[in-house]
């Protein structure tokens, strides 16, 4: 469901929004930039997400398995 906002802006930033990203783009464009800030992911799918970039996944495993190396050798 969509709840319509109204927010004032100075009229130079604007007339940029209007201009670099077009008039009827401007909502989902600011809309994208806060989302990430005001809206909490479910944070087992967000997992899910990160585990299925195969690249990452093998990059955080020889990650973990490089300092599992460094902590066996330590002196304690």
């Amino acid at each position: 469901m969509q709840k319509k906002l109204t927010l004032t802006i100075d009229e130079e930033v604007y007339n940029g929004l209007h201009s670099v990203i077009g008039p009827r783009k401007i909502s989902n464009f600011i809309e994208n930039l806060v989302r990430p800030h005001v809206v909490k992911r479910d944070m087992y799918a967000a997992y899910a997400e990160m585990a299925a970039e195969t690249g990452r996944e093998h990059q955080a495993e020889d990650w973990a398995e490089g300092t599992l190396g460094d902590s066996y050798n330590e002196k304690g």
